[in-house]
């Protein structure tokens, strides 16, 4: 008695990247340098490409605290958040400020357009002024910082433009 076997075809091994229409082709790599063709570009010359651009630089204490204060100011972050950065009646102030959300606008995000600062004498307080787009209008923000004896800057007061008076200071 024979007995043959018979083999059931096998299907082919699945490919882990299975080739399909949406793949795309792979483009060659430019020949020139990100700056321009080789021997072009002066050597040593920062900023051209990522590798070789210089460290960003931290920004002032003045601008962070702006900010801060505008994301609280807009709705963007809970007033608690400012906390451990404020002192005296700074927190009381933005507490009443914050739930009205003065510098919220109806379009894109509000963008702090310009912040300066004025150091007083001893470096232990500075006074800022920041101006912020909010849509189509610009306001006017101000607050002060003080330093600690723990040499961290913290927010004393917080101003702005017309406190939701209508231009009427109480």
């Amino acid at each position: 008695m024979t007995t043959t076997l018979t083999t059931q075809p096998q299907a082919p091994a699945p490919q882990p990247y299975p080739a399909t229409a949406t793949t795309r082709p792979r483009t060659p790599r430019p020949r020139t340098a990100p700056g321009g063709p080789a021997g072009t570009r002066p050597r040593g010359a920062a900023g051209t490409h990522p590798r070789t651009a210089p460290a960003p630089r931290a920004l002032p204490p003045h601008t962070v605290f702006a900010e801060r204060l505008l994301a609280v100011l807009s709705g963007e972050r809970p007033v608690h958040w400012m906390l451990g950065h404020t002192v005296g009646e700074a927190y009381e102030q933005l507490v009443l400020l914050a739930p009205r959300t003065p510098l919220r606008s109806l379009g894109p995000r509000p963008v702090l357009r310009r912040c300066s600062a004025q150091v007083h004498e001893g470096r232990t307080t500075v006074e800022e002024f920041a101006t912020i787009a909010t849509g189509p209008r610009v306001r006017a923000m101000a607050f002060r910082l003080e330093r600690g004896a723990d040499q961290r800057w913290r927010c004393a007061a917080v101003e702005l433009d017309d406190l939701g008076t209508g231009g009427r200071r109480p």
